[in-house]
């Protein structure tokens, strides 16, 4: 006797979108590269490394999706414009973004940090997010379905985590960044959230975390998960921000930490 078993459920939350996902290398952002391709999105992915975008970019054109690698730093107002030109011209229009690229250190206290070190994590964390909304918006302004920006903030964006004191400022501002782009686009039809990330395990923190198990200890502490998330975890909350499934949510500071806020 044949059972009528249900097909299985194959999301395709993005099918037909364009997306530009920055800091799209490693970690988070190739993560999220590689998700959004899988359900259905065509992205434009940007990093300063070109290598290893173009590596990603083919990976996924090579498992079918759609991909082009836009090599760029977010610092630099002619990178990112030529990123949101790219997704006008290969792909029609840019219906989502996710701002994730972002810089930050541990260690020195404020009155040991040099200028340049301020300068970086400012500039990347927060001039970085503003370049990008600054050529995303009017791209999702002249399309009569809006668009979605998601950013990365942090844990750090709404206390003193430990990290540097330049970094916890940035993040603060990125979340500013993102209310205050919400109130203005929300009639357009442009919604903008921010992801207030937890400790995450990313090649950016390995380096401190090699050989020293204090270090994860230190940043699970107050989570009610003790464990770092995985890049994935970050990228399926960014996934759901940019799908219609979000459609009434902006302005929004979400949590995905493990229940490091609730605590």
């Amino acid at each position: 006797m044949a059972l009528n078993l249900p097909m299985p459920h194959v999301s395709r939350a993005l099918q037909g979108r364009t997306v530009m996902i920055t800091g799209a290398s490693s970690g988070i952002g190739a993560a999220a590269a590689r998700l959004f391709a899988e359900e259905g999105a065509a992205v434009v992915l940007m990093a300063r490394r070109k290598d290893r975008l173009e590596e990603l970019a083919e990976a996924i054109r090579g498992g079918r999706g759609r991909a082009v690698a836009v090599p760029g730093d977010v610092r630099s107002p002619a990178d990112v414009e030529a990123a949101v030109t790219r997704a006008v011209e290969e792909f029609g229009g840019l219906d989502a973004a996710f701002n994730n690229a972002g810089s930050g250190t541990f260690g020195a206290a404020l009155h040991e940090l040099d200028e340049d070190a301020y300068d970086m994590v400012m500039d990347v964390n927060v001039r970085g997010v503003w370049n990008c909304m600054r050529r995303q918006i009017p791209v999702m302004l002249g399309q009569s379905g809006g668009g979605t920006i998601v950013n990365t903030s942090s844990v750090a964006g709404h206390s003193a985590t430990g990290a540097t004191a330049p970094y916890i400022a940035a993040k603060h501002a990125v979340l500013g960044l993102t209310r205050a782009a919400a109130a203005e686009y929300g009639a357009a039809g442009i919604r903008v959230n921010a992801l207030m990330v937890g400790a995450t395990r990313t090649a950016q923190l390995e380096p401190y975390l090699a050989g020293a198990p204090e270090v994860e200890r230190e940043l699970t502490r107050r989570a009610v998960q003790k464990r770092l998330a995985d890049p994935d975890e970050v990228a399926q909350a960014a996934l759901w921000l940019c799908s219609d499934r979000a459609s009434f949510v902006t302005g929004g500071a979400i949590a995905v930490d493990g229940g490091w806020s609730a605590v």
